[in-house]
């Protein structure tokens, strides 16, 4: 994809990501109507605003690209385009929901498969995420490298609890990292591409919209992803999955991976 092309992309999608924070940021959490949608949580009438208004504004400004997006019904006919929106338009929904601040616009565009603009954005915390393909990645517009981290123990990982079970891991040996956590998967993601954590990672089937902006941000600011297996993250799947997430600086990646009772011998 030619760097100008990738260019307007990311600054479309950084121009809808701050324009959802305004949309998201005159609902009150605590007090959006909300209702359970089966098998994908907790859905607002925030999420529902967002998508709507992202919508609008992106397929105005890019007709001939595909839709995927958690707030909207798929449908096969994004499987025959080149290039493609991918948009959670709430991402940490129950964050929200609670009031809290860690919550997350993802926004991304796919293009034969591949990310290649993105933008995440917390309206609450001022932090706009963004990253073209060949063009790094910023975080409110200063670069940001991922860490130089090479050592597992002691590094500093994003993982929910599951993650650390022993049969998680080769001969049950669970890495002595330190642990942390966000609700945000896209957050996740984000701090370990500025480098505040050193590794992220998810062994649950994770949903494209959730991954999509995180994985070009990282891999722009020299992190490695991989799904836990080891494989490349493709996008536009038929189903919008892809097997786990692992997000590492880039000299953590290979070690944090062949710990991982899944890597082949």
């Amino acid at each position: 994809m030619p760097v100008n092309d990738a260019r307007s992309d990311m600054e479309l999608l950084t121009r809808a990501a701050r324009a959802a924070g305004e949309i998201a940021m005159q609902y009150s959490g605590e007090t959006a109507k909300s209702w359970d949608k089966p098998g994908l949580g907790p859905v607002t009438e925030a999420d529902l605003a967002v998508n709507d208004m992202l919508m609008d504004m992106l397929r105005g400004a890019r007709p001939d690209y595909g839709w995927l997006s958690e707030e909207t019904t798929d449908s096969d006919d994004r499987l025959g385009s080149e290039r493609l929106f991918i948009i959670d338009p709430i991402d940490g929904t129950r964050s929200f929901m609670a009031g809290e601040s860690t919550w997350a616009h993802s926004l991304a565009i796919a293009t034969g498969g591949v990310i290649t603009a993105a933008a995440i954005f917390l309206p609450m915390k001022d932090r706009l995420y963004a990253a073209g393909a060949g063009l790094g990645a910023t975080k409110n517009g200063a670069v940001i490298r991922a860490s130089r981290q090479s050592d597992l123990d002691g590094a500093r990982m994003l993982a929910a609890k599951p993650v650390y079970e022993a049969r998680n891991w080769r001969d049950g040996v669970v890495p002595a990292v330190r642990r942390s956590y966000r609700p945000s998967l896209a957050y996740r993601l984000s701090l370990v591409a500025e480098g505040r954590y050193d590794a992220m990672l998810t062994l649950r089937k994770s949903w494209e919209w959730d991954i999509a902006a995180g994985d070009l941000i990282l891999r722009e600011a020299g992190a490695i992803t991989s799904d836990r297996k080891g494989a490349p993250l493709r996008f536009n799947n038929p189903h919008p999955q892809v097997d786990g997430v692992i997000a590492a600086a880039p000299g953590l990646h290979g070690g944090l991976s062949r710990s991982l009772a899944f890597w082949p011998d």
